[in-house]
C-alpha cells in the first residue's frame, strides 16, 4: 500500500511539472513567439542576415519606401529619398533600432500566432503606410546636407502624426558603404537623432524658464531686468550675455534671449521649482511613437542646494541638461496645442495583402501638459519672437511661433548646436517643428532657414 501511495505521489508530482512546463512553454510561444521567428538564420523570412520577407512599406502618399521584389528588399528609386527616410524606414539587419522595419518585423512579416510565417512564405506579409511625406523628408535631407549631422522633425499637434522625421548623417541602404564603421563622416549614423539624440537646449530651455516663472511669479510681466552683457550671481561664474541690453522686460527679454535676465529668473525660482516645470513639461520622460517607437529620456540636473550660477547656467540652457530633439517638438506642439499633447504616430495604416485593415494596438492618448492660458501666453510671446526679432519676411505666410538657440557646446572652438523650434499658429497648417544642426554656429541664422524651407515645401504642396 505504501508503495502504491509513493508511486501515485510521484506521478502527480510529474503531472503537475508537465502542465507546468507546458503552461509556461504556451506562455512563452504567446509573449515571445515573434521573437523566436525574427531570428537571421529564419530562411522563411531572412536572406545571409537580411530581412526579406516582409512587406510593402510606403510613405502618406502611397510613394513605395521599401518592399520585397523576387526574394530581395528594394528601396524607393530616388537616392535622396532612400538617404532621407533611412531613419524611419529602418535596414534590414536592425542597426536602427528605431526604424519600423526593426519595430514590426514581426507584423510585417505576417506573423501570428496561430499561423506562424505561413504569410510570409508564401508572399502574403502585410503592408504598411507611414504618415511621413517622403517629399517633405527630401527636403529637409537636402537643407541639412550642407552640415555635420543634425535633425528634422515635424507634427500635426492636432492628431500626432509625424510627416517629417530626418536624421543626418545617413547612407544609402541599398548600397551600404563598405567603410561605414571606418569612415568619421558616418560617425553616429544608426542613430536617430530626431528620437534618441541627447543634446544641450542652449536658449530653446528658456521656453520651460519662462513657463516657469508665468506659473510662479505673479508680476513677472511687470518685471523689468538690467542687462550689462552679464548677470554676476555673487559666487562662482558669471552668467555671460549675447549682448548689453539694457533695461528689458519680460516678453523683450525671451525675444532678444537676454540671458541676464533668463538667469536672474531661474535664481529667483530656484531649482526645486524649474526641477518640477521640467518633469510636468515630460522633458524627464520618454516619448514613445505609435505605442512601440520610444525616444530616449531627457536628463535635467538641478536639486536644492545648487549653487546660483549654477541654476543660472540651467536656467538659460547651458547647465548639464540633455534633451533629444523630440521632446521640445512635444513642448512646442502643446503649446500651440492649447496646453495639450497627444501620442505621436508614425504608422498611418496597416493592413494585409488583400487590404484588409489590421490592428497595431496603438490607443491614442491626450496629455494637458501646461495649463490653457500659460500656452496662450507662450503662445503670444513666441509670436513676439518672431515678429520683432527674427522677421515675418523670413517666413512668409507660415504664421510662426519659434524660438531660437545656440548651444555652446566646447569654449575652445567653434562647436556650437542650433536649434530652432516652434509651431505654426494655423487650423489648416496645424505643424510644430524642431530643427537641430550639430557644428551650426546660430540658430536663428542655420537651423531657422532650414524651418522655412521645410515649412514651405509642407504647406505648398
Amino acid at each position: 500500500m505504501k508503495m502504491i501511495t509513493r508511486r501515485g505521489l510521484f506521478l502527480l508530482v510529474l503531472v503537475i511539472a508537465f502542465l507546468g512546463g507546458l503552461g509556461f512553454l504556451t506562455y512563452s510561444l504567446v509573449s515571445d513567439g515573434h521573437k523566436w521567428v525574427m531570428q537571421p538564420y529564419n530562411s522563411h523570412v531572412y536572406y545571409d542576415g537580411e530581412l526579406t520577407g516582409a512587406g510593402k512599406i510606403t510613405d502618406c502618399t502611397g510613394r513605395s519606401l521599401a518592399e520585397t521584389v523576387d526574394g530581395k528588399r528594394e528601396y524607393n528609386d530616388s537616392l535622396t529619398t532612400r538617404k532621407a527616410t533611412l531613419h524611419a524606414v529602418g535596414d534590414t539587419k536592425g542597426f536602427i533600432s528605431t526604424g519600423v522595419q526593426n519595430i514590426y518585423e514581426a507584423k510585417l512579416t505576417g506573423y501570428n500566432i496561430v499561423t506562424g510565417i505561413f504569410s510570409a512564405a508564401n508572399g502574403k506579409s502585410n503592408d504598411m503606410e507611414l504618415t511621413i511625406d517622403a517629399d517633405v523628408c527630401d527636403v529637409a535631407y537636402e537643407a541639412l546636407s550642407d552640415y555635420k549631422a543634425g535633425c528634422v522633425g515635424v507634427v500635426n499637434y492636432k492628431t500626432g502624426d509625424i510627416v517629417c522625421m530626418v536624421s543626418t548623417p545617413s547612407y544609402d541602404v541599398q548600397n551600404k558603404p563598405s567603410d561605414i564603421d571606418e569612415n568619421p563622416y558616418y560617425e553616429g549614423v544608426y542613430i536617430n537623432r530626431f528620437l534618441t539624440g541627447l543634446y544641450t537646449p542652449g536658449s530653446t530651455f528658456k521656453i520651460v524658464t519662462a513657463i516657469c516663472a508665468i506659473e510662479n511669479i505673479p508680476d513677472i510681466y511687470e518685471r523689468t531686468f538690467n542687462c550689462v552683457g552679464e548677470y554676476d550671481p555673487g559666487s562662482g561664474t558669471p552668467i555671460e550675455c549675447n549682448a548689453y541690453h539694457g533695461k528689458i522686460n519680460f516678453n523683450d527679454a525671451l525675444a532678444k534671449s537676454c540671458n541676464s535676465a533668463f538667469a536672474q529668473i531661474a535664481i529667483e525660482l530656484g531649482p526645486e521649482k524649474l526641477a518640477k516645470t521640467a518633469q510636468q513639461l515630460g522633458l524627464t520622460s520618454n516619448v514613445t511613437v505609435s505605442g512601440d517607437i520610444v525616444s530616449q529620456t531627457g536628463r535635467f540636473f538641478l536639486e536644492k542646494g545648487d549653487a546660483d550660477d549654477y541654476i543660472g547656467w540651467t536656467g538659460i540652457g547651458q547647465g548639464d541638461t540633455l534633451l533629444p530633439p523630440v521632446s521640445l517638438l512635444r513642448l512646442a506642439g502643446a503649446i500651440a496645442n492649447d496646453g495639450k499633447t497627444v501620442s505621436y504616430n508614425l504608422v498611418n495604416s496597416f493592413a494585409n495583402k488583400a487590404g484588409k485593415a489590421l490592428d497595431l494596438d496603438f490607443t491614442k492618448r491626450e496629455t494637458q501638459l501646461i495649463s490653457t492660458d500659460t500656452a496662450d501666453k507662450m503662445k503670444k510671446m513666441l509670436r513676439y519672437n518672431v515678429e520683432e526679432q527674427y522677421g515675418d519676411y523670413n517666413y512668409e505666410g507660415l504664421n510662426l511661433c519659434a524660438k531660437s538657440g545656440t548651444a555652446q557646446i566646447d569654449a575652445d572652438d567653434d562647436h556650437n548646436t542650433a536649434w530652432f523650434v516652434g509651431f505654426m499658429d494655423d487650423e489648416k497648417n496645424p505643424y510644430a517643428f524642431v530643427v537641430l544642426v550639430e557644428y551650426g554656429n546660430s540658430g536663428s541664422q542655420t537651423a531657422g532657414p532650414i524651418a522655412n524651407r521645410v515649412l514651405q515645401a509642407l504647406v505648398n504642396k
